[in-house]
């Protein structure tokens, strides 16, 4: 059973809830509470159905249905009780719902004339008890396969990690693996092995706990970070950790729980981790600190919200404990050294000529690094508001002199070395917490005061129709509004729009609103942007027709597709959409009525063009 931290009572026996998928036999799991995806934790269990769908679902106590959803993404067919006690179970990926509650699903949908639906039933209409049908485990949504995904919540939508109850059906005796930490200085005075910038070290396996070969050095203010992953019996799925714990000295001065997240906050996932090391590798670095605009009520910590302040020539005997739901727990154990820091110079033989290799922002620090083949390195020409300051470099690897600057200071305009000289394009210091607008000649943007979590030294451009607005790898909590100034020349503006290009060939959707030459859109992500014109329509290519149903496969090849509805001699039916298989399907409202006589489907993409496809039965 879970450790549980003494202010999290259980909000309901250890027994109260019977497991949802073949209760009474061992289960296996793919995915548990905490796992870190893309913009959120996941929020409950993912339990195995055998890898088919079809499998019963039960309900795990009591109560009555309070809420169902179809939809061809995220959750897809979902299915909400709540109980007694206020405890929410949710049912996520279904297959089907129990019959009663289908076929109320079906009356509304013929009614509304929509697949995608969202009812909440009154506390007495489908009430439910301990181990009854109310549905089929499926593939449903944004599932990646056949699989139900479990919850438990509470009255005010906290997430609470299912394993904290004692389902026998779960055997979990392994303890969680521990990949490799992470050291990040965090001011312009810290340093990891005398170098500005994080260091990432992977753990040797000892015994069963683990260990780095080397001793650390580090000086000021740095955080640590942690890769970790959890495997149950039997299953060799990657899942999460629950729980951290960092130890100096003998000392707690950290510790994350996750249990009791609320879904409104679940976007802070990324603050919670390393994103920028997530968004580049797909590594999952936790971080065993609490970083800025982090809001999370995870965490028990010290003065310092985990950050250690290191000083020279003193010695930390540092632990990091990874535990999870079963109270399975590895040890990372190493030794930390303060060292202050020195000028030291190295050099390289393939270093021919002065050059600015490059800068990198790490916080409010600006790191500029400079291949320099003088003996004594050369200063970095700094040009801040008119005025030049010279930047004495910090030290000197393999001949690339490494300066440091804190940006709070003042934006820098560029920047001279050895004659050369680079532009940095740093444009506005957007400061977090508060609204805050930026304009320039290609485009406007408008920060809510909790969009950020952090200071953004925000840079942009516009490139070849590409915008450019901050980096991929920096993350938003809530929507910046966005007005683009576009080249309108030949453009059929009904059939344009944003989209977001990410960092691969890929082209998102994004919309916006146009008013003469701008588009106005919201968005959730800082990268590329272009708008993109879609003048053709989606496909339709008929897959099965008889008197008992009809089934399609429609596609889009740029804008993606916004609806789809089809009528039989004039008389709406249902469709019936999975996106994974760009299938969509008839389910008619009385079974016992053939369907007979001319068919229409219509199919509109996000830019309104419409594809329309006729047939006869």
């Amino acid at each position: 059973m879970a450790q549980m931290p003494a202010e999290a009572p259980m909000p309901a026996p250890a027994d109260y809830f019977l497991f949802p998928i073949k209760p009474g036999e061992r289960n296996y799991l793919s995915g548990t509470m905490g796992e870190i995806r893309s913009n959120h934790f996941h929020g409950g269990l993912d339990i195995k159905t055998d890898q088919r769908e079809g499998l019963n679902v039960y309900a795990a106590a009591d109560g009555y249905i309070s809420r169902v959803k179809q939809s061809t993404y995220g959750y897809g067919n979902i299915i909400y009780v709540t109980h007694p006690n206020g405890l929410v179970t949710t049912y996520a990926h279904l297959q089907s719902f129990y019959k009663p509650l289908a076929d109320h699903m079906l009356q509304k949908q013929y009614e509304r004339q929509t697949f995608e639906l969202e009812l909440f039933p009154e506390p007495g209409q489908f009430p439910v008890k301990r181990g009854d049908v109310i549905g089929l485990s499926g593939n449903t949504g944004g599932s990646g396969g056949p699989h139900l995904h479990f919850e438990i919540r509470d009255k005010e939508d906290r997430l609470y990690n299912p394993l904290r109850y004692t389902f026998k059906e779960v055997i979990d005796t392994t303890p969680p693996d521990i990949y490799s930490i992470g050291i990040s200085p965090l001011n312009i005075h810290a340093r990891v092995n005398n170098e500005f910038g994080r260091a990432e070290m992977p753990t040797t396996k000892v015994g069963s706990n683990y260990t780095l070969p080397d001793t650390v050095y580090a000086h000021g203010l740095v955080g640590l970070e942690l890769q970790t992953i959890d495997r149950l019996d039997g299953a060799t799925n990657k899942n999460g950790t629950q729980e951290v714990t960092l130890f100096v000295n003998g000392e707690q001065v950290y510790t994350h729980y996750i249990d009791r997240v609320p879904f409104e906050l679940s976007r802070q996932v990324s603050q919670h981790i390393n994103y920028n090391q997530y968004r580049k590798r797909g590594s999952t670095f936790q971080k065993a600190f609490v970083d800025h605009g982090n809001d999370l009520p995870l965490y028990q910590t010290n003065d310092q919200d985990g950050r250690l302040r290191v000083q020279p020539d003193q010695v930390y005997q540092v632990k990091l404990v990874a535990r999870d739901s079963y109270n399975n727990a590895s040890t990372l154990s190493f030794v930390l050294k303060g060292q202050k820091p020195t000028f030291t110079q190295t050099k390289s033989a393939t270093v021919k000529k002065p050059a600015i290799s490059g800068y990198e922002i790490i916080g409010n620090v600006l790191k500029i690094s400079a291949a320099d083949t003088s003996s004594t390195p050369q200063n970095i020409e700094l040009f801040v508001g008119g005025q030049e300051l010279m930047l004495v470099p910090s030290y000197v690897r393999n001949s690339v002199s490494v300066s440091l600057y804190d940006l709070r200071a003042g934006l820098p305009d560029s920047m001279r070395f050895c004659g050369l000289k680079t532009s940095f394009g740093l444009e506005q210091m957007v400061p977090p917490a508060q609204d805050f607008q930026h304009r320039n000649d290609y485009l406007q943007l408008s920060f809510d005061k909790q969009s950020l979590y952090d200071t953004l030294y925000l840079q942009t451009s516009l490139e070849n129709g590409v915008y450019t607005i901050g980096d991929y790898f920096t993350p938003l909590h809530k929507a910046i509004k966005v007005t683009l100034k576009a080249d309108t020349t030949g453009l059929d503006k009904s059939k344009a729009a944003v989209y977001f290009l990410g960092t691969g060939r890929g082209r998102g959707y994004t919309g916006g609103k146009w008013e003469g030459n701008t588009i106005t859109f919201t968005t959730r992500n800082m990268g590329k942007f272009k708008v993109l014109q879609d003048t053709k329509a989606p496909t339709i290519r008929l897959l099965s027709k008889s008197s008992k149903g009809i089934s399609f496969k429609i596609s889009d090849d740029l804008s993606g597709l916004n609806s789809y509805n089809a009528w039989v001699n004039g008389q709406w039916l249902l469709m019936k959409y999975e996106h994974k298989q760009a299938t969509i399907w008839s389910e008619k409202l009385d079974k016992n009525v053939p369907l007979s006589g001319e068919v229409v489907l219509k199919v509109k993409d996000n830019a309104g063009n419409e594809a329309v496809y006729k047939t006869t039965i």
